[in-house]
């Protein structure tokens, strides 16, 4: 089998010793078991500031998705309404969620380049007296932008709404002191910054906010308040747990500690990231996102204009020498996406950016 590291948002490339995890079958019943759900819950409180007193955490099978799913169909109820804050492809999937649940929302829609601004939120929250929940992303790998969680969650807990973010791709990689914030639901997945393989979702929610979603799910697998009940008794999942990505996922919890935590990792993407940038536009590749707001998880890059080769000629050559890119998103313009998170460090930077150089100058001179 051929092998590549991944350039993506997730899943991404892992250690061996988190793939060496999954070689063992585990029983979902088992008091070993369940105590490596209570230890991963007790960790992400950990990860994400935030006391047991006032959040916990649930565990959910399925992709990120399923998370956000389960989070906006439990806890938006029959006399409630959502504002769902959009500037990407997975703000709108939340707007299809709620399309598709029956839920009553409303939908702030703000270019892909561009963060939502907090203020317009706080005008729609004014006008609006229906609206009881706000739920957006931040980091959009739609486009690489990172938006703007801190100004837009405090607009929305002064005007006394329940605030959801979809964390899908920050958590871990991006410090979110949750509580300070006061964030009611964050949603991340298993496959994303903290560096597991896909499987589950988890959220982090406010025990206030959790208790009130009681009664009020639209989905018998996705309830979130039975999920966290049963869970909560002594780490047994409602249902079939993936136990092989749960043991994938303390073990990169363990990995990601050992590493420095998330401010060490920030770091590494980060550094990652601008390299990247720094060194593509010395190529001519200029990004979509202005720096002031590129997030660290993964960029977007406008397609050569007037090039001689296609996305997937670029995408081959790549992948022939190691490494898997992203195609671009999005719809108004042509792209194409470098991912830095995972197993990817300045070795991995050095030789990305020594085979884009390569390709083009073979494309150039065949010109």
């Amino acid at each position: 089998m051929k092998t590549y590291k991944l350039l993506t948002p997730g899943p991404l490339t892992t250690t061996d010793t988190v793939k060496k995890e999954m070689m063992f079958d585990h029983c979902t019943w088992d008091d070993d078991y369940k105590k490596i759900t209570q230890d991963i819950r007790k960790g992400l409180l950990r990860l994400a500031h935030v006391g047991e007193e006032d959040y916990t955490v649930v565990l959910m099978q399925g992709s990120g998705t399923f998370g956000v799913e389960s989070v906006l169909t439990s806890s938006v109820g029959a006399e409630d309404k959502v504002l769902i804050v959009a500037n990407g492809a997975y703000g709108e999937r939340m707007e299809d969620i709620a399309k598709h649940a029956g839920l009553s929302y409303a939908v702030y829609h703000e270019d892909y380049n561009k963060i939502p601004d907090a203020e317009k939120i706080a005008d729609i929250l004014d006008q609006d007296d229906t609206i009881t929940h706000v739920s957006m992303v931040h980091s959009e790998t739609t486009s690489g932008i990172l938006n703007d969680i801190c100004e837009v969650t405090r607009v929305v807990k002064a005007k006394k709404r329940t605030m959801i973010v979809d964390a899908m791709s920050s958590f871990g990689g991006v410090d979110i002191p949750v509580e300070d914030l006061g964030i009611d639901f964050i949603i991340s997945s298993a496959n994303k910054c903290i560096q597991g393989v896909p499987g589950f979702s988890f959220i982090i929610a406010k025990k206030d906010a959790l208790e009130k979603t009681k009664g009020q799910a639209r989905s018998l697998s996705l309830d979130l308040y039975d999920q966290w009940e049963t869970m909560n008794k002594d780490g047994k999942w409602r249902f079939t747990s993936p136990t092989h990505t749960v043991l994938a996922f303390a073990k990169a919890m363990e990995e990601l500690e050992e590493e420095g935590g998330i401010l060490a990792r920030s770091k590494r993407y980060y550094d990652n990231n601008r390299e990247i940038i720094r060194r593509f536009k010395e190529m001519g590749l200029e990004t979509y996102i202005d720096e002031e707001h590129q997030g660290p998880i993964i960029t977007t890059f406008f397609f050569p204009e007037d090039a001689g080769f296609t996305f997937e000629e670029m995408y081959e050559y790549i992948k022939d020498r190691g490494y898997a890119i992203y195609p671009g998103k999005v719809t108004e313009a042509a792209t194409f996406r470098i991912g830095n998170i995972g197993e990817i460090y300045q070795e991995d930077v050095d030789a990305l950016c020594a085979i884009m150089k390569e390709f083009l100058e073979e494309k150039n001179h065949g010109k």
